[in-house]
């Protein structure tokens, strides 16, 4: 090929810096799609691999947990449960907690983890997190259903549990908590190029978040307490949770000001986080 007809060849592709503060191709992202499945693949392997129960562990734990809130808060502490069965009451709560802990916890360590790959070859940064929720959301989506044979069965031996119409809205829900999650863990990731004691304090902060938020108490519990309920609402989780137990139990405390404010809260951390990771992924690799 001679020397004009190199000059004068199209690339298929161009890697050029980034100096924005909100650069991300979403075009870019689509193409990558397979590499998003490919990574969402390598997940479940390295999660399940040289495990005796392998996937199983996906309905186990949480399951496990529900037994350990039954015992724990419904029948030694006594909380109320808004009159539905306790068990399923903090299955629903602990089933909408586990996808969001699981989208943070697993994203929090996207720069960190994912060093050496980042260093060798492009492909846009994003993908690693996105399949990180990905594999969260097909986690949830598993034990959703582990829930819905409860739900069957409770509801045929005659408990007091029912659909509304807040199930349609369960859709937008969901996909609130995962770019929540996305939002938060990325937050974090960011920030752990920096300062890696961040990575070590993600979980025992998502711990506390947990107990901030109605996974084992209605917020129906602090009726007695107007400004702790009204502080409870502004936990962005407060919503979701509630939406999904009226959605499911025909329960719940769910306020228009409470899914407005906890909406507003995901699109603000999800915007700030992908300002973060812009504009961290352009220097990491001289912090990490």
């Amino acid at each position: 090929m001679s020397e004009k007809t190199q000059n004068t060849a199209e690339w298929t592709a161009v890697v050029r810096p980034r100096t924005g503060w909100f650069d991300i191709d979403l075009a870019e992202l689509w193409r990558y799609r397979d590499l998003i499945g490919m990574f969402v693949k390598r997940n479940f392997t390295v999660l399940y691999k040289q495990t005796i129960l392998g996937p199983a562990w996906i309905i186990l734990n949480p399951l496990l947990t529900t037994v350990i809130f039954n015992v724990v808060f419904g029948g030694l502490a006594g909380l109320s449960t808004d009159g539905t069965p306790a068990f399923l009451f903090y299955m629903a709560g602990n089933t909408v907690w586990t996808f969001f802990a699981n989208c943070v916890n697993n994203t929090a360590n996207t720069f960190v983890a994912n060093s050496g790959v980042f260093g060798k070859v492009y492909f846009p940064r994003l993908t690693t997190p996105i399949s990180q929720v990905l594999t969260a959301l097909i986690n949830f989506l598993v034990q959703c259903a582990m829930f819905a044979c409860f739900w069957v069965y409770f509801a045929l031996t005659g408990a007091q549990v029912h659909l509304s119409l807040w199930v349609l809205a369960l859709p937008v829900v969901m996909l609130q908590v995962m770019l929540l999650g996305l939002g938060v863990g990325i937050i974090v990731s960011s920030l752990t190029t920096k300062y890696r004691d961040l990575a070590i304090a993600v979980g025992f902060g998502v711990q506390l978040w947990m107990y901030a938020s109605p996974v084992v108490y209605p917020v129906s519990m602090l009726n007695d307490s107007p400004r702790l309920q009204a502080l409870l609402q502004f936990n962005p989780m407060t919503a979701p949770i509630e939406v999904f137990r009226a959605a499911t139990l025909g329960g719940g405390t769910v306020t228009a000001w409470g899914v407005a404010y906890s909406l507003v809260f995901t699109a603000a951390a999800l915007v700030l986080g992908v300002v973060l990771f812009s504009r961290i992924e352009k220097t990491f690799m001289d912090t990490v």
